[in-house]
């Protein structure tokens, strides 16, 4: 029986050129010719694949509240990151999108329902691209149902950072590998220095890896854009989904699935030492 074994997550700026404000055909076609069965793909992008749009259709970006202009732009955006992925990916394998919201996890007969959704599209040959649902997603209403359940004691996803949502899925289903895909080659000592590149960060056990995670989150600062997390929120998770059992790479998305899972191109590989090491 098919299982996913390896959980892909591609952020937002990874998915467009910045210097143009636009898409970046590129990566959407050397991601879906990577893509099997097997794998999920949780994505960013929506909203600011959307915000492009809106500006090459009129010529202007919204100019109203904040929060409804994301929405706004995510609903926008979201079919035409579809649209780009069923391009892309080899036309044999479906492809079946999968909004969550953090109440998706936070409930343990939605969280079962959402396993289940995703290990049939295994073993269909479907590959489950999985991303949160900021357009029907209200700010206000899930700050005040996530401090309610803390109130009760639970422990509580929020998923509105994908980096998060990947890490969730890959416990859920039990990922053997988790791959953060970025605009950097992984985690930087120097952010300003690309020869200060951590490589690797595998530990003998999980005390030690944390310990050794949370020293080098001290080294983090800034983001790629504004309203991102950056690389601390991005290690946080990552060590989230080690200590869950997944192995994490941080790499350049420029870069193939297998090369990063081979270590044969820069990144940043995070987990604890199995008898392969």
């Amino acid at each position: 029986m098919k299982t996913i074994d390896l959980v892909v997550k591609i952020g937002s700026m990874a998915l467009v050129q910045r210097e143009d404000g636009a898409i970046d055909h590129n990566i959407f076609q050397r991601l879906g010719d990577d893509l099997r069965p097997g794998m999920a793909l949780v994505t960013s992008g929506a909203t600011e694949i959307g915000r492009l749009d809106y500006i090459r259709r009129t010529g202007r970006e919204l100019a109203g509240d904040l929060e409804q202009d994301k929405t706004d732009y995510a609903a926008q955006g979201q079919i035409i990151l579809m649209d780009n992925y069923r391009r892309f990916v080899h036309p044999e394998f479906g492809v079946r999108q999968v909004l969550v919201e953090h109440t998706h996890f936070n409930d343990p007969v939605k969280r079962d329902h959402i396993l289940r959704l995703l290990l049939r599209a295994a073993q269909q040959d479907c590959i489950p691209i999985i991303n949160y649902n900021d357009p029907v997603s209200d700010v206000e209403n899930r700050k005040m149902e996530l401090a309610s359940r803390r109130l009760e004691g639970e422990t509580v996803v929020e998923c509105v950072d994908n980096d998060e949502t990947a890490a969730v899925i890959a416990s859920l289903v039990g990922a053997k590998t988790l791959i953060l895909l970025t605009s950097t080659e992984g985690i930087y000592l120097d952010r300003h220095d690309p020869s200060t590149l951590v490589r690797r960060m595998v530990e003998p056990n999980i005390g030690r890896l944390r310990a050794r995670v949370e020293e080098l989150m001290t080294h983090c600062d800034g983001a790629s854009r504004a309203g991102a997390n950056g690389a601390r929120a991005k290690l946080a998770y990552a060590l989230r989904a080690a200590e869950n059992g997944s192995r994490v790479i941080i790499g350049h998305a420029r870069h193939h699935i297998a090369a990063l899972m081979d270590g044969s191109v820069p990144c940043t590989l995070i987990g604890v030492e199995t008898p392969d090491d």
